[in-house]
């Protein structure tokens, strides 16, 4: 038990850390071009006088033009550099989809599509190992048990018992892949939909991939971010609040709708990620703090919504959506029900389309008398008493053929 937690302590670690090198990549990716009206009055050599402010001295507004990182010396930039690919494959595939349905939220929908069946094979396999785990949960609690006091042991242990039921546990890296793709889809909603001028972020080694043309002296927008089936709401802003009637430090004036909405579905997704409970069955405190957790943390959006954009939660509700018809076809209801005491008898014993093969422990042999379902045993290690009488027996053995050796 201790073992796990500072397992799952390391894997948060590493994925804060990671979620943090990429956001300083994220800023860098993107650059402002200014004007040649600008440069010129930034490079004017100053006057000893200062003029007083008129129409004609007023620096004009500069364009908002997407340029990819450029390669220098600091850290930062060699991270943006290496992360650039990402954005401009997300932000390639969001434009030419733009390019054939003009409707800048359906292509964020089918973006998302795209990229979550890419994922598919992933995805299973994460979805797999994790109920194939959960089925030997008994098992691999009685191991820790056993060797509470010994680490070294209850790790062979385990392993051998993975080996044995042919289990192969997927990378904490393949769990936290959606949680990484996050990030370039926001640079992609705020920043590309913003920019007067994404050209340069769509030319590779000099072509220009998808024909699009933008005016960066108009200073709007080279796409149409206003999505017309949601009445017109710009997918780059932070709209759709909901006011309140007092004002809280973190949620601001408001929830925003879409932050409801997602936070209702990722409970879904986290119900079903769950082992089905066998009614009358007693949870430990693991499973008890497991289910705890799938209930409170969808909430945690609500507190944070204020600061994604439309499109950065189109993205996560179609993509959480996915991730519930595919958990739902591999694993069934999972632990979904009961629900608040109440179970529907389509639940009852239902079938997923696609079922997770569960480890079936061997057959007990004679060279072998362990039941089946009983944790695999290390090999084990001869005390020093038997060590001793064999090394006794072994120089007795020798003593006496050299002494016929003698003889003959």
């Amino acid at each position: 038990m201790i073992e796990r937690r500072r397992l799952l302590r390391l894997g948060l670690g590493l994925g804060l850390l990671a979620v943090l090198v990429v956001v300083l990549a994220a800023c860098n990716p993107i650059q402002v071009s200014p004007s040649p009206e600008a440069t010129a009055v930034a490079g004017a050599t100053a006057t000893p006088a200062t003029p007083a402010p008129t129409a004609s001295s007023t620096p004009e507004p500069t364009p908002f033009i997407l340029h990819p990182a450029e390669l220098k010396a600091d850290p930062i930039s060699v991270l943006a550099w290496l992360f650039t690919p990402i954005y401009q494959a997300f932000l390639l595939l969001l434009v030419g989809i733009d390019l054939i349905v003009p409707d800048i939220g359906i292509a964020i929908i089918l973006t998302t599509i795209v990229v979550r069946t890419v994922m598919v094979p992933l995805m299973r396999r994460q979805m797999v190992s994790m109920r194939q785990m959960q089925a030997i949960g008994p098992e691999i609690k009685e191991i820790q048990r056993r060797f509470k006091n010994d680490r070294l042991k209850a790790q062979q242990a385990q392993a051998a018992l993975m080996k044995e039921r042919g289990i192969s546990q997927a990378g904490c890296l393949v769990a936290l892949l959606p949680l990484f793709l996050i990030l370039p889809m926001y640079q992609v909603v705020r920043e590309g939909l913003t920019a007067a001028d994404i050209t340069p972020m769509l030319t590779i080694f000099g072509f220009q991939v998808l024909p699009v043309t933008c005016d960066p002296a108009s200073l709007g927008p080279c796409l149409d971010p206003h999505i017309p089936w949601l009445g017109g709401i710009n997918a780059a802003h932070f709209e759709g609040m909901i006011p309140l009637p007092f004002e809280l430090p973190i949620l601001g004036a408001g929830i925003s709708m879409f932050a409801l909405v997602y936070t209702v579905i990722q409970l879904a997704a986290s119900r079903l990620a769950l082992p089905a409970h066998t009614p009358g069955a007693q949870l430990d405190q693991s499973a008890r703090t497991q289910r705890t957790m799938a209930i409170w943390l969808p909430f945690i959006t609500i507190l944070y919504g204020s600061v994604i954009p439309v499109g950065v939660f189109i993205y996560l509700i179609v993509s959480t959506i996915y991730q519930v018809i595919q958990q739902f076809l591999t694993t069934g209801w999972g632990g979904m029900f009961p629900l608040f005491g109440w179970t529907p008898g389509f639940a009852v014993d239902h079938k997923p389309r696609f079922p997770v093969a569960m480890p079936q422990a061997p057959a007990s042999t004679a060279s072998q008398p362990r039941p089946a379902g009983a944790p695999a045993r290390p090999k084990p290690e001869r005390s020093a008493l038997d060590r001793s009488a064999s090394a006794e027996s072994t120089i007795r053995r020798r003593g006496r053929q050299g002494r016929r050796g003698r003889r003959r």
